[in-house]
């Protein structure tokens, strides 16, 4: 081999070039013919290599080699064959220049560590996109993990650089590593907040991919799309895109509806308020015109018998309309309430319902609608509600109820 290398020197020397510039012609015509072998061999080490994999790809059932082939893992693969034929071939080459040797072995362990690390930074991704067709893994930080993973060999690979440029024991330099820890926390401060927000969040499955979360700090309210070391990626609803750091879902409180995704309805918790004076109790010939109404007839009659009875009984002079026991226009309008939504068909009636009073307010005494939607989409959801309460809102004035509304200017006409 060293014969081989020196031909083209000693022939140069027969025609009388001087011993210098023998050498360096040789080196340089050398070094263009090694080039040109490698990137040759290159070419052919990924085509065949791409298409050995692409054929035991078509064989197999498996996705897992179609994603390294996607992820071009037989490409960078390739380049390890021409990289040893280099690292065989330098120290013929530069026989003659020890420095220079030295330097080309020194471009060559760096170059094969870049190399190392760009087949590791593809075999992740494939990992990552191979995860994620797992119906198990598909709502799990995959990104985050394969982001540690990727951030770790970065180091390693650093760490290797650094040795080989400086001859330092490697064991040496991680012992010293230590005295700059601090350095390093605080610079990676984010990275290792995430790393441990990732983790929490995957053990304790506090968010997964897909999950709506509100997150007001941030002005998120919509779907999770993607789960990083440093980032949580919130589609909203508006289709704008809302970044929040991981640690902040450790740290901060936000909303998660998985829960009500996951049951088996979605929440309808709303009221109307209805105005005080409009409050009455019912006289006999009320109770027999609400008896029109079919929802109530049957209870209408059984209060009314049941009623009468006690009062009856008890002696209650009804004289006074406010003696004994009454029904009232608000407290039938409830009973109302709570039986429209108990027969509705897109209300769930394996989940609480009822209709109920809160405690009066400013404006008016609440009657609120509790009940769970069958349907959770939002869209659906929200016409099954206004359909109720567009019902609601017309039944009110057939109990004599009035609606509180703050008064308004337009009863006045716009020119006057």
């Amino acid at each position: 081999m060293k014969q081989t290398s020196h031909w083209l020197y000693n022939f140069l020397l027969d025609h009388g070039f001087s011993p210098t510039w023998a050498s360096y012609t040789n080196l340089v015509a050398l070094c263009i013919l090694l080039v040109l072998v490698l990137l040759l061999i290159d070419l052919l080490s990924r085509k065949v290599l791409r298409k050995l994999s692409s054929g035991i790809a078509l064989a197999s059932k498996t996705k897992f080699d179609d994603l390294l082939i996607e992820n071009r893992v037989p490409r960078r693969v390739g380049h390890l064959i021409p990289f040893m034929i280099a690292y065989w071939t330098i120290p013929y080459i530069f026989q003659d220049f020890p420095k220079l040797n030295y330097l080309a072995t020194i471009f060559l362990q760096l170059l094969a560590i870049v190399i190392v690390l760009r087949i590791t930074r593809a075999l992740l991704n494939t990992l990552k996109s191979y995860f994620k067709t797992k119906p198990k893994l598909r709502d799990k930080p995959i990104d985050s993990y394969i982001q540690v993973f990727m951030i770790f060999a970065w180091f390693v690979g650093i760490f290797f650089g650094f040795a080989v440029i400086t001859k330092m024991d490697l064991w040496k330099f991680l012992t010293g590593l230590g005295t700059i820890s601090a350095i390093i926390i605080l610079v990676f401060k984010d990275t290792i907040l995430g790393f441990v927000a990732s983790i929490q969040v995957a053990t304790n499955d506090i968010v997964r991919i897909g999950d709506w979360i509100t997150f007001d700090k941030y002005g998120a309210d919509g779907d999770v799309i993607e789960i990083n070391l440093a980032t949580v990626k919130v589609q909203n609803f508006d289709n704008t895109i809302t970044t929040i750091p991981t640690y902040a879902l450790i740290s901060d409180s936000f909303k998660n509806w998985r829960g009500m995704t996951d049951s088996g309805g979605r929440r309808i918790k709303r009221a109307l308020y209805i105005k005080q004076d409009s409050i009455k109790y019912l006289l006999p010939k009320d109770i027999e015109k609400l008896k029109k109404i079919q929802l109530i007839t049957n209870y209408l009659s059984d209060r009314q018998e049941k009623i009468n009875i006690s009062n009856t009984t008890s002696g209650v002079n009804k004289e006074l309309l406010l003696n004994g026991r009454n029904m009232t226009n608000i407290g039938v309008f409830r009973k109302y309430m709570e039986t429209y939504i108990s027969q509705h068909s897109a209300i769930n009636k394996e989940m609480l319902l009822m209709a109920r009073q809160l405690a009066p307010t400013a404006k008016g005494i609440p009657i609120e609608v509790y009940c769970f939607s069958s349907d959770k989409r939002w869209q659906n959801y929200e016409y099954i509600m206004a359909d109720i309460f567009d019902h609601f809102l017309a039944a009110v004035t057939y109990f004599d109820l009035e609606l509180f509304e703050l008064p308004s200017s337009g009863m006045y006409a716009p020119n006057e």
